[in-house]
């Protein structure tokens, strides 16, 4: 097992190269860059997503910045806006923003920092990226660890009881409901419950803004906890509502496979009672499925973004901050998450890996190759 720990470590390196890599490369082609968004915001100019002259600070594969303009006509036209600004000041900005250097230096110089967990600060906000990650995380921790927790509650002993009452009304009842929810987007389902209960055209119920009250200070400690609920509820039903339908079907179907196999008939044949085969005898073997999930999706809690979700119920989290970094190109936001996430996502896979093996220790992963 050590050599397969060891084998999964070594493979992330060149995943995460490439992952960066391919990245970087897109980003280059990207129009209305760093530059350009400074530019917009000095001029009172709009720098649209196809916005770009000249190659545009996006699409710079040279790299050199000022350095290979010759004269300030060819500075000043390599941006949407920037006819008539001082050159120098341009040249300024392109080194405040790292693209006075060559794509393979800033490259290698991103790649050797992140390799230190050093991911800089964000380009138009005066904040460290990691601090300003930490700082969205509440928001994207509250719905998906709740999220989570919701759903596995819910869909485990569903799926159980859909298991052990196969073909019968609650079956196909229980079915259709899932299935239906699933197909309802959760945006869509998210607007229908402001429309209902906070506001909308009917009742108001429910707040519509952050986690808490504005009083929250003043709360005591029962009441902030309410409060914070209250907060939470028509986020979590609009994300929950698809949530159920892949786990429950998934455990149905996984204790149906074990029911049905031989050693539940020798348990059986023994005169053991229901309840002792399913929890006693399939219980543990129906579940290896689920269980060595669980890991993945405790961490994946913890990064969970909904853009629409967030936007709609004006919470600001992990979800709204990557779509605004991509939109205002604050780069180094963009590749810190990019590189955090993918990088937990790998970790986490390999650690999902150990949990079967941990759970059944039949499965061995030593003799297969990564």
């Amino acid at each position: 097992m050590g050599a397969y720990i060891l084998r999964r470590l070594l493979l992330i390196i060149p995943t995460m190269f490439g992952i960066m890599a391919i990245s970087f490369a897109v980003i280059q082609f990207a129009p209305g860059g760093p530059v350009e968004q400074a530019i917009a915001k000095l001029t009172g100019t709009d720098v649209s997503a196809t916005a770009r002259i000249g190659g545009g600070q996006g699409g710079d594969f040279t790299g050199t910045g000022a350095g290979t303009a010759s004269g300030a006509d060819a500075i000043s036209s390599k941006y949407r806006g920037a006819q008539g600004l001082d050159p120098e000041f341009i040249r300024e900005l392109e080194k405040q923003f790292g693209f006075d250097k060559p794509p393979l230096e800033r490259f290698g110089l991103m790649i050797w920092n992140y390799m230190r967990f050093d991911f800089g600060e964000s380009y138009f906000r005066d904040i460290a990226v990691v601090d300003l990650i930490v700082e969205k995380m509440p928001v994207s921790v509250s719905l998906g660890l709740w999220l989570m927790l919701i759903s596995y509650g819910i869909s485990i002993p569903l799926g159980i009881s859909k298991a052990v009452r196969d073909g019968s009304a609650f079956d196909i009842w229980t079915s259709a409901v899932v299935i239906v929810a699933y197909a309802i987007p959760g945006f869509l389902f998210g607007i229908l419950l402001i429309i209902l209960f906070a506001g909308g055209s009917f009742w108001d119920l429910f707040p519509l803004k952050g986690l808490t009250s504005d009083n929250w200070a003043d709360l005591s400690w029962p009441e902030r906890i309410v409060d914070y609920f209250w907060h939470l509820i028509l986020p979590l039903l609009a994300l929950g509502l698809s949530a159920f339908a892949t786990t429950t079907l998934l455990t149905k179907n996984s204790f149906l496979d074990e029911i049905r196999k031989q050693y539940v008939v020798t348990a059986r044949a023994k005169g053991l009672g229901e309840r002792q085969v399913l929890y006693g005898h399939v219980f543990r073997n129906a579940m290896l499925i689920i269980i060595a999930g669980f890991p993945g999706a405790f961490i994946g809690a913890f990064f969970t973004g909904s853009l629409l979700i967030e936007q709609i119920f004006t919470l600001d989290g992990l979800g709204l901050l990557g779509f605004e970094s991509v939109l205002n190109r604050d780069y180094p936001v963009v590749f810190a998450t990019l590189y955090i996430f993918s990088l937990v996502g790998l970790l986490v896979g390999l650690l999902s890996d150990l949990m079967y093996t941990w759970i059944d220790p039949r499965i061995d992963f030593e003799s297969r190759e990564v």
